[in-house]
């Protein structure tokens, strides 16, 4: 037998906590680009973002703005009487201000040729406006009074770019011919931009005056909704998770609840609306396309929200507080209602007003309960009119003018989107605004 000779292992390289070996360098490189990759996705997300702003508002700003010819006019009594004598009064009071305003291109040293259709082209029916203004207020006669009447669409639409010479075609919306009045009238400062206040204020207008038309009326039927929405989700969604969190037992009943309500706040909203659909107004009979039943449709679909929230706000107190309001003598519901809600209030505000927020921006409900399909001409005349009575929505009234033919109505629908977008964004900041300032942390 031969002796094997034993051989010794050979000495392991001391490490050192100055200098990092091979496998450290390696982790070191890894987590570096893995930063790189957050950080480019967090950059390529504020790009999109940057993006979208921008053009929502490059093509929303336009329509804050509008096409006014102000003019200074001046009826007398005299010419006040004549023209009610007349068999077409309103031809009568426009052939008045054609004179004035062919006085006042004069005097600024224009001669220009243009007729009572012309003017109806860029105007509309002025002669119209004119005596409806001094029917009702007749201390106005002899006094010069400045109109700022608002241009047609078209003549609109040149001013923003969306019309030029080279592309109109005469037709009896507007002749090329039209458009040497309108660059004489703005030479003399007679047409110009201005806010377009009737547009934050109005009420839709219909399919045939792009220019009248508003958001203002839909702006009070969803703030009518909310108000339906707030009132009865806020008691019964808050009401539900204390029951659930505090007071149900642990058992299969319990279990099953909570797992319908996780799958409801991931239900598509338009199935809350065929529900709504069914029940509120095939079966209840309540008006349709009115705020009430649209306040009732999205109460269902914020539920979900408002108890998911509200349920992770109670978890997040400390069971120390319970038992100590427990160990001094205090019951159950008082432990509760006296300690640990008081605590848990800014989260549950929080989640109420995100879910308002994300109610205020849904449409697709709206459209099964009819709210697209009707035209707010007005606001209504009350507060319970504003609940029982038809009216549109923010969203509902987005989509229908999205879906008219006129390029203007496009031009509103980002208007109504960059409004929206406002509003939201109120309800964000005030929703961030009351967990800073109630939040406390353990």
């Amino acid at each position: 037998m031969t002796d094997a000779t034993a051989q010794s292992p050979e000495p392991r390289k001391q490490s050192s906590l100055i200098s990092s070996d091979a496998r450290t360098a390696k982790r070191n490189a890894a987590e570096k680009r893995f930063r790189a990759y957050g950080l480019t996705a967090i950059l390529m997300g504020l790009a999109f973002l940057v993006v979208l702003f921008v053009s929502i508002v490059r093509s929303g700003m336009p329509a804050f703005t509008r096409t006014v010819v102000d003019v200074e006019f001046v009826l007398t009594q005299e010419q006040f009487d004549a023209s009610e004598k007349e068999l077409f009064k309103t031809k009568a009071y426009s052939n008045l201000f054609i004179a004035e305003l062919q006085d006042q291109l004069t005097a600024s040293g224009l001669s220009i040729d243009f007729d009572a259709k012309a003017i109806e082209r860029l105007l509309g029916k002025v002669g119209g406006t004119l005596r409806e203004h001094y029917k009702a207020n007749a201390a106005d006669l002899g006094k010069p009074v400045q109109f700022e009447l608002a241009a047609s669409s078209r003549v609109d639409g040149y001013f923003k770019g969306r019309v030029s010479r080279d592309t109109l075609q005469d037709s009896r919306f507007l002749m090329l011919s039209d458009l040497d009045l309108v660059d004489a009238l703005e030479e003399v400062g007679i047409i110009k931009q201005a806010f377009n206040w009737t547009f934050v204020t109005g009420a839709d207008s219909g399919v045939d005056n792009p220019g009248g038309a508003g958001i203002g009326a839909s702006v009070v039927g969803s703030f009518f909704m909310m108000i339906v929405v707030l009132v009865l989700s806020l008691p019964i969604g808050v009401a539900a998770s204390i029951y659930l969190e505090e007071f149900a037992p642990q058992n299969r009943l319990t279990d099953l609840i909570e797992v319908n309500i996780s799958n409801l706040a991931a239900v598509p909203s338009i199935v809350f609306g065929i529900l709504g659909l069914a029940v509120f107004i095939q079966f209840m009979h309540l008006p349709q396309s009115a705020p009430l039943v649209g306040g009732l449709v999205l109460t269902l679909m914020t539920l979900p929200t408002i108890i998911i929230s509200t349920r992770a706000s109670l978890k997040s107190v400390p069971p120390s507080i319970r038992d100590a309001a427990l160990g001094v003598g205090a019951s159950k519901m008082q432990a509760v209602f006296h300690h640990v809600l008081p605590l848990a209030m800014p989260g549950i505000l929080t989640g109420t007003i995100i879910g308002l927020a994300q109610a205020l921006g849904e449409t697709a409900p709206l459209l099964l309960i009819g709210m697209v399909g009707f035209v707010a001409r007005g606001y209504p005349e009350g507060i319970v009119a504003g609940f029982t009575e038809a009216n549109s929505a923010m969203p509902a009234q987005i989509y229908t003018w999205a879906a008219r033919a006129d390029v203007s109505f496009y031009e509103k629908a980002w208007g109504g989107i960059i409004v929206l977008l406002a509003f939201l964004l109120t309800m964000n900041i005030i929703a961030i605004i009351l967990r800073r300032r109630f939040e406390r942390r353990w």
